[in-house]
C-alpha cells in the first residue's frame, strides 16, 4: 500500500484484518508513525516497500491523490515494474493513461471504492469502511482477466462489492454524482457564509447535507474535480442548463415546479435502486467474451458479489 490516508489506510487495515499479508509506506511521518504505533508493517521509504514488493511478486496498490500517481509510476517502473498494479485514485482515465506511459509492461487494473468521508489521513482510517461498498475494478479491452480477478478478489476480501467499468464510463459517472455534488457543496457553503452570522445561526439540516462535502480536504477535492475535467465539464454545463431554466421560470413566472419535481423524482430514483429487486448472474472470465459480459454489468448497475473457480458471480437490476 503506497499511501496511508483515509482509503490506503482502511485498505491497508482491512486487508490484514482479511488474513492478507500486508504492508504501507507513506511519505507522511505522522501517518507512517501512527500506524506503525497501530501495529502496522509500515516505513517512509516507498523504494524500499516496493523493493519488497517485487521481491516477494506482491500486488501494488497506489492509494495517492491524482498529482501524486505520475511521480509514484517512475518509481514502480524503477522498482517494481512487474508487480501487480492497482489504485484507489478517484478518476480513472488519467491514471490509466499515465500507467500506459509510464509502466506500459505492468499489469494494471485500476480500481476506485466509493466509499470515504469528509475526513482525511490514517487516524481517519476504518477496516469496516467499506463493508457493502461499490468498489469499480477496471475493465479496458486489453485487460488481462487473471489480473483482473486478482484485484477483485481483494475487494471481494475487504467487504466491498465489484463493479466492472471502463474507465471512460467511470469517469462520466462520478462526475455526475460524486464530483458535481462537490461542486455544489463548495458553492452552497460560500453563499451560505457571505450571509454572516445571522446565516450561520439559522442553517439547520438542509445545508448541512448540502455543505457535508465541502469540509473534505481542499487539495483532494481539487485533486479529483479537475483531474476530471473533460467529464466533468459538460456535467457542469448540464447543471448550469437547469439552474438557468429554474431561474428563468422563477423571474417570468415565479414557479419551481418543473425543477423541484424532477429533483424529487431523481431522489426517488435512489431510493428505488436501493430495494430493487435484483437478478442473479454468473460470468466465465474464460469465456471469449468475458470483457465485454463484465462491462455491460457495470453499466446496467451490477455488482460481482463472489468469485470462485474463474466465474464472477452477482446480480443486476
Amino acid at each position: 500500500m503506497i499511501g496511508l490516508g483515509l482509503i490506503g489506510g482502511s485498505l491497508l487495515r482491512a486487508a490484514a484484518a482479511s488474513g492478507r499479508t500486508s504492508w504501507g509506506a507513506a511519505v507522511s511521518e505522522g501517518d507512517a508513525d501512527a500506524a506503525s504505533r497501530a501495529g502496522y508493517d509500515v516505513t517512509t521509504d516507498v523504494e524500499a516497500a516496493l523493493h519488497r514488493a517485487a521481491a516477494e511478486d506482491a500486488m501494488v496498490v497506489l492509494a495517492v491523490p491524482l498529482p501524486a500517481v505520475e511521480d509514484l509510476l517512475r518509481l514502480v517502473s524503477q522498482h517494481a515494474s512487474h508487480c501487480l498494479l492497482t489504485d484507489v485514485t478517484s478518476v480513472k482515465a488519467p491514471v490509466l493513461d499515465a500507467v500506459r506511459r509510464r509502466v506500459p509492461y505492468t499489469r494494471y487494473v485500476g480500481g476506485h471504492p466509493m466509499a470515504g468521508t469528509s475526513k482525511s489521513g490514517w487516524l481517519a482510517g476504518d477496516a469496516a469502511l467499506f463493508q457493502g461498498a461499490a468498489w469499480v475494478v477496471g475493465v479496458e479491452e486489453d485487460t488481462d482477466l487473471e489480473a483482473w480477478a486478482e484485484v477483485a478478489r481483494l475487494v471481494l476480501d475487504v467487504g466491498a462489492h465489484v463493479v466492472p467499468l471502463p474507465a471512460e464510463s467511470h469517469d462520466e459517472a462520478v462526475a455526475r454524482i460524486s464530483h458535481l455534488p462537490h461542486l455544489f457543496a463548495a458553492i452552497l457553503a460560500t453563499i451560505g457564509a457571505e450571509g454572516g452570522p445571522l446565516a450561520m445561526s439559522l442553517a439547520a439540516g438542509s445545508y448541512r447535507d448540502g455543505t457535508r462535502v465541502a469540509g473534505s480536504n481542499p487539495q483532494l477535492v481539487r485533486a479529483m474535480t479537475e483531474g476530471n475535467r473533460d467529464a466533468l465539464l459538460p456535467i457542469v454545463d448540464e447543471a448550469l442548463g437547469r439552474l438557468g431554466a429554474a431561474r428563468g421560470s422563477l423571474a417570468s413566472t415565479g414557479g419551481l415546479a418543473a425543477t423541484i419535481n424532477a429533483g424529487y423524482e431523481g431522489a426517488q430514483a435512489l431510493a428505488a435502486s436501493l430495494d430493487v429487486e435484483r437478478a442473479g448472474v454468473r460470468i466465465s472470465l474464460s469465456a471469449p467474451d468475458a470483457r465485454q459480459g463484465l462491462i455491460a454489468l457495470g453499466e446496467r448497475g451490477g455488482r460481482i458479489t463472489g468469485l470462485s473457480d474463474g466465474i464472477a458471480t452477482g446480480e443486476v437490476q
